[in-house]
């Protein structure tokens, strides 16, 4: 969409102020504090209301309140230096990856996600990859990566929380409002939105094309809900991970197939594939087709594929991984199997997992195969993929297995409180004024020790407040305007205490991430919570997916537990998890617990944005922790083995940590009111998360060993013609 068509959906912004219309439809200001707010002055409650949406918040201000501020000489000040930096920030490629290989010039990457979390006004996201693919995205804007992605427009993909009064999880539908989104259509002749064709799939299947800005990357969303479409084809975009398993494969033919042609259609033609899982694997096929129609043969196009080709898996569980009957693959692939000059059988053979006797097309299988580097996210699961993905490489010893790790990284900038990051300021930048732009070195957090105990206290005890008070003004507004049930009311939060030790558990209520596991002994833990000199008490957050009913049951038992008069209020289900309570539970808590079912977590985010926070972190040794735990960060129990059922002993040593370790330390305060022994371990674990668990040090991991190696593949095909 043209800038003048947009600027012309708002016509009541001043010419003074309408950089803020480009600013608005550019998630480069979501994570920076002094770009919200040119926004948030605009009108404070204004800002609340449209729940932190720029767009939406301009559709809804009257036009006297932004004539006012285009005259307002202070207002204008902030503004100026706001669209001077956003300006300089597009126009200039002058970072890190431009400096450090200028060999690269004119070879770029694509980048293709099922989900994106990026802001939580734009919810095409269900959870960790989602957000990973997000921060992946975000940081590669900040280092100048030459990076195009590509995902979809979920038009109903976003589900609300409800939680009844039998504590049963009721999924609420939302519609995206395209028009209040940070989103604009891609157009065709400037005029009409574009809209292409999925290649060579029948029935004929249509996308239309969207386009999100993310600082300096452009993010393409495929949409299937056009009135091109019949009404099963129009649903395919309607939600994230649908349950049928045909709409699931006509997702990823979608997604893979139509996602690259789009990009072809767009004049743009990436040297380099990165495939985030195993859902858009089906752009390969495109590249080997588009290779073949340059007149190479389907050896020498594979090949080419192969060698430009980077693979991330997230599952270390066998069956999350997408794989489809071979009927259903001909149902669909029938006519494209000659296309590419190989057999039915060679075509099928390419997703076969070796060991498996079902007659099933495996798309991670598939993605193993066809890429030069493929990685797990944490050195624990890259592990546990070679020992999984041992088949395919029959020849070769599990150690030398070329699956390698690249351990998941959270962006700094969007997931540190603004508050911690005025407390870093003071400290850090009379030594290192551009401190968080070089935020993964290592060195630079020793500054660290220069903090006062009582400031860091301070700030904790402000976001701590900050969490219990949102909180309780959520269940207030829903009382009032719902007319909540009373008990939704008391077990959503109400009682929650601002100074009591509080620990945090939000995250996906799947059943090996053992949410209830803190209840193995119901009586030992209330008089852990019910302390009078220590109490303790636990905030659960999370949805089950619409198909889990065990999950939805583990939800079920928490809320009754929530409800129970013996725990004193000291028990909370949080309803409708999503990016912004994300936001207020990692930065509020005190601890953070983990205690999947080893080794089914793959990494563990959450984690790492509650630790840069100073939340310290209480978890098994799976995912992340086992290379971030030194002892002086949080604190590990568990057991590893996984051949049997431990919850019980995992159990009572998470009550043991909790009664001998963690309550004494958090109430052991000094004369001036500062427990200095548990600010030390915050200390520490900010200082151990920031650089090493940062997304800068994570997308230069993957340039250095992903991108680089791949570009350079690219290159050498392009001048060998």
């Amino acid at each position: 969409m043209t800038p003048d068509v947009i600027k012309s959906k708002f016509p009541q912004v001043p010419d003074r102020i309408s950089g803020l219309i480009d600013l608005a439809y550019n998630l480069w200001w979501s994570w920076n504090p002094a770009v919200k707010m040119v926004f948030k002055q605009l009108n404070h409650q204004a800002w609340i209301d449209s729940i932190h949406n720029p767009v939406k918040m301009l559709h809804a201000l009257p036009e006297e309140t932004l004539v006012a501020a285009s005259k307002n000489p202070a207002y204008l000040r902030h503004y100026d230096i706001v669209i001077a930096q956003f300006q300089y920030e597009m126009m200039h490629r002058h970072h890190w990856y431009a400096e450090n290989y200028p060999a690269s010039n004119g070879l770029s990457i694509a980048y293709f996600s099922a989900e994106y979390g990026i802001h939580h006004s734009l919810p095409f996201y269900a959870g960790g990859l989602g957000f990973l693919a997000g921060d992946h995205l975000k940081e590669s804007s900040d280092l100048g990566l030459p990076l195009v992605a590509v995902g979809f427009m979920y038009s109903e993909g976003y589900l609300h929380q409800h939680i009844g009064p039998d504590g049963w999880q009721q999924d609420i539908k939302e519609i995206l409002d395209r028009d209040a989104a940070p989103i604009n259509r891609v157009l065709y002749n400037h005029e009409n939105q574009l809209v292409v064709r999925v290649p060579f799939i029948d029935p004929p299947i249509f996308v239309a094309v969207w386009k999100v800005d993310v600082g300096n990357i452009p993010l393409y969303l495929l949409d299937t809900d056009i009135v091109e479409n019949d009404p099963a084809n129009r649903s395919i975009t309607y939600r994230l991970y649908t349950g049928d398993n045909e709409q699931r494969l006509k997702q990823e033919i979608v997604l893979g197939i139509g996602g690259s042609y789009v990009l072809d259609v767009l004049g743009i033609r990436p040297s380099v594939i990165h495939l985030n899982e195993g859902h858009p694997a089906f752009a390969l096929l495109e590249r080997i087709r588009e290779n073949i129609l340059d007149k190479y043969s389907y050896t020498e196009a594979s090949q080419r594929v192969q060698d430009t080709t980077i693979f991330t898996t997230h599952t270390p569980v066998p069956a999350g991984h997408d794989a489809f009957p071979y009927p259903l693959m001909d149902k669909y692939f029938k006519d494209y199997y000659p296309l590419l000059g190989i057999s039915r059988e060679t075509f099928l053979s390419l997703g076969h997992s070796p060991g498996d006797s079902r007659n099933l097309f495996n798309m991670t299988a598939f993605a193993l195969k066809m890429s030069t580097f493929k990685n797990g996210v944490s050195r624990r699961h890259g592990e546990v993929a070679r020992s999984m993905w041992r088949p395919l490489f029959p020849e070769v010893p599990e150690d030398e297995i070329p699956i390698h790790h690249i351990t998941n990284g959270i962006h700094v900038p969007t997931w540190l409180d603004p508050k911690m990051q005025l407390l870093l300021n003071r400290y850090f930048s009379p030594s290192c004024p551009q401190w968080l732009e070089k935020h993964d070195n290592q060195v630079l957090w020793e500054m660290i020790s220069e903090i006062p105990d009582d400031e860091l206290w301070a700030v904790h005890l402000q976001l701590k407040r900050k969490l219990v008070n949102r909180i309780r003004e959520h269940k207030r507004r829903r009382w009032v305007g719902e007319n909540a049930d009373p008990l939704n009311v008391i077990s959503g939060g109400a009682l929650l205490d601002p100074y009591a030790l509080t620990i945090g558990f939000a995250r996906r209520f799947s059943t090996y991430k053992r949410a209830d596991l803190i209840f193995h002994d119901i009586e030992r833990l209330k008089k852990i919570v019910n302390n009078p000199w220590k109490p303790i008490q636990i905030i659960f957050a999370g949805k089950a997916h619409p198909a889990d009913d065990e999950g939805k049951r583990i939800i079920q038992n928490v809320y009754k537990y929530a409800l129970q008069q013996d725990f004193g209020g000291r028990i909370a289900f949080v309803e409708d998890y999503g990016e912004q309570m994300a936001q207020y539970l990692v930065h509020g808590v005190d601890v953070w617990l983990n205690n999947p079912l080893p080794p089914l977590e793959a990494c563990g985010t959450s984690g790492m944005k509650a630790s840069l926070n100073g939340v310290l972190h209480m978890s098994v040794l799976d995912g992340w922790w086992p290379e971030a735990y030194n002892g002086k960060n949080g604190w590990v129990f568990g057991e590893v083995a996984t051949d049997r059922n431990h919850d019980r002993q995992d159990a009572e040593q998470l009550y043991e940590l909790l009664e001998r370790d963690v309550a004494p330390l958090y109430y052991m305060h000094s004369d001036d009111g500062v427990p200095h022994m548990w600010v030390k371990m915050m200390k520490e674990a900010i200082k151990c998360t920031a650089p090493r668990f940062s997304a800068k040090r994570m997308v230069k991991e993957y340039v250095r060993n992903g991108y680089i190696p791949t570009l350079n593949n690219a290159d050498r095909y392009r001048k060998r013609g």
